[in-house]
């Protein structure tokens, strides 16, 4: 008697043929996409230092964006270290996330100075120097993460010219509490940051989040984030690690003193 076209072993044959079928076409979209995907990241990256730099027209296109990047944004890649430009390493295809995982290209952090909870740190980080359209300097554009309640926070800080006063802070990725410490990237809370001051006059680091409102006429202190403690929290150690002696202090110092 001949099989059935039920049989099971034919089944399986039609399953397997099928989940081979699939694989192949998810496969070869994955890899046809992947030149797409990287460009979008790299655009939405562009963007992101844009509105940090406060250069970004409100109905600016995916062209307008790679076009005033190009222009009016130069790349530089810093040695944490010294503070010193590093020149034989292009600062565009440097990628700070992965030096970070790399032990030949970062440090580990232990518990005392690894305020923000990163674990580890790249030897080297890429600072983004803006011109307005007449070429004249404009701001300092730092990278900036640090851990917050449930994620890692990631910033670009722009700081005007002198090297320490605050012209904008950009939150552009992270993963807390929506309407609690997601809030980090609330217009409100981040034009709070405007104006103040990371250093005081002896280059000690001042920059503070307080509990409740800061006062009006302060330098230095932020209002916090309401009900979001820990948030806020993880925004204060990312500052005091980046501004920090194993962050950007060496690099500000030197752009202060007119390197």
């Amino acid at each position: 008697m001949s099989k059935g076209n039920d049989s099971i072993g034919k089944t399986l044959t039609v399953v397997i043929s099928l989940c081979l079928v699939c694989a192949i076409i998810v496969a070869g979209s994955a890899v046809a996409l992947r030149p797409q995907q990287e460009a979008n990241k790299k655009l939405d990256k562009q963007k992101n230092i844009l509105l940090a730099a406060r250069m970004l027209p409100a109905d600016a296109s995916a062209n307008d964006i790679q076009r005033i990047y190009k222009e009016q944004i130069t790349a530089k890649v810093v040695d944490l270290e010294t503070g010193e430009y590093v020149e034989d390493i292009d600062a565009n295809s440097y990628d700070q996330r992965a030096a970070s995982k790399d032990p030949e290209q970062s440090i580990d952090l232990n518990g005392k100075e690894d305020v923000a909870s990163i674990k580890r740190r790249a030897n080297k980080a890429v600072v983004y120097l803006a011109k307005d359209e007449q070429g004249n300097f404009k701001s300092y554009v730092l990278p900036v993460h640090g851990y917050g309640l449930w994620s890692t926070m990631y910033a670009f800080v722009a700081l005007e010219p002198d090297a320490n006063t605050i012209m904008n802070l950009n939150y552009y990725e992270q993963g807390e509490t929506p309407g609690l410490g997601a809030e980090i990237e609330n217009p409100k809370w981040k034009a709070l940051w405007v104006g103040k001051e990371i250093y005081n006059d002896q280059g000690e680091m001042k920059i503070e989040i307080v509990k409740g409102e800061a006062p009006k006429d302060s330098d230095h202190k932020v209002d916090g984030l309401s009900g979001a403690t820990l948030t806020s929290n993880g925004v204060q150690y990312t500052f005091d690690f980046w501004m920090g002696e194993r962050g950007f202090k060496s690099y500000l110092l030197k752009q202060r003193q007119g390197a």
